[in-house]
């Protein structure tokens, strides 16, 4: 059989290994809050230009085009 050392360096490596995954853990749900409010922020964008060519049609011919200019 091996002998066994102290057991410090076993308990240090298992908290590496529970500070690393601890870590990891954080790292991918900061990633998916950003992936999240990236869409958001995407789909927002499309309604409010959905909204804005309604609204062009809904005004008067000068108005619009000033508006579709920008």
């Amino acid at each position: 059989m091996m002998e066994e050392g102290p057991p410090a360096p076993k308990i240090l490596r298992m908290v590496y290994f529970v500070g690393a995954g601890f870590l990891c853990t954080y790292a991918i749900n900061k990633w998916r809050e950003m992936e999240r409010n990236s869409i958001l922020k995407q789909e927002e964008e499309q309604k409010n230009q959905q909204q804005g060519d309604v609204a062009l049609l809904h005004q008067s011919p000068t108005n619009s085009i000033q508006k579709a200019m920008k």
